[in-house]
């Protein structure tokens, strides 16, 4: 492939209807796992074989994947790997019930009004980081050069929780629920806006010093990394709790191969398990299946 056709393809972006699929986390006890997201946050069991489980929503859509590590501990705070899981709801009222499922359960959580989402920060039993949020209109998110302005300020809580009125009760998390984003902990922002950017094809929304935000089809974001605590850092072991693998759901084949032409141009290695299916790992050994699967978001 000559000079030209390298940058024709590596300038190309990930197609715009690209979401993020299925998240597999380890975990050091299921039955412990499954009490906290199916008891407490309301996940549907869909799929459970010793060992493993699946969780989505009323609509079947799966969520997480566990898989169980017995006797694994926490991933160490200074390696890359998981930062977070987001989970979006479809609704505020939505957040809200779910709000107040977390304080019936006297779960910790920290907040955050992003300007685009109102977000929720909880940690599983296993240390692992979860957003639960909701997004604003796209029409209502403030741009500036064109750029999309995220900041942190505190939720209102008591307006959130008197919304939940307004939304249908549920057990089992509503349709439209999905993983809106997962937030990766790098070791190095210039590479990960190569590999995640240049390569992968998605568009760099919001850069800074510390912190990438990237998106396909204008979303906010759909994967954040940062190195807050991992600048330089190692994967944590696999035999630690934390991130085992995530799906990048790109909805035609041709837009697969279109990535898999920029992963060749780039001498990335990579295993095409099926024609739909390819398992690549990023420059920190996070495992990502790039699978072809349309995912319909919530906006």
């Amino acid at each position: 492939m000559s000079t030209e056709q390298q940058a024709s393809v590596a300038s190309t972006s990930i197609h715009p209807g690209t979401n993020i699929g299925l998240v597999t986390l380890r975990v050091a006890q299921l039955e412990r796992s499954l009490r906290f997201y199916h008891g407490i946050l309301g996940f549907q069991p869909i799929e459970q074989t010793p060992g493993r489980a699946v969780l989505g929503t009323q609509d079947n859509q799966p969520l997480l994947e566990l898989i169980e590590v017995p006797g694994a501990g926490p991933h160490p705070v200074r390696t890359t790997g998981l930062y977070h899981i987001a989970i979006v709801l479809p609704m505020r009222a939505d957040l809200g019930r779910m709000l107040l499922r977390l304080a019936q359960a006297n779960i910790e959580i920290s907040h955050g009004d992003h300007g685009v989402s109102e977000a929720l920060y909880i940690s599983d039993p296993d240390e692992n980081g979860l957003e639960l949020y909701r997004d604003r209109p796209r029409d209502t998110w403030r741009r500036v050069q064109g750029t999309i302005v995220m900041g942190t300020e505190a939720v209102d809580l008591r307006s959130l929780a008197e919304d939940a009125q307004y939304a249908e009760a549920w057990d089992v998390v509503p349709a439209g629920t999905r993983v809106g984003h997962i937030h990766l902990k790098v070791g190095n922002i210039r590479e990960a806006k190569r590999f995640y950017g240049d390569i992968l094809g998605f568009d760099v929304m919001v850069q800074m010093p510390t912190a990438l935000f990237i998106s396909a089809g204008g979303y906010h974001h759909h994967i954040g990394m940062n190195i807050w605590h991992s600048q330089g850092a190692a994967p944590a072991p696999v035999t630690r709790a934390g991130l085992q693998s995530y799906v990048i759901a790109i909805p035609t084949l041709e837009a697969l191969q279109e990535v898999k032409a920029r992963l060749v141009a780039n001498n990335i290695a990579f295993t095409e398990e099926q024609p739909d299916l390819i398992r690549v790992n990023d420059p920190w050994s996070n495992t990502i299946l790039l699978k072809v699967q349309l995912i319909n978001a919530i906006q």
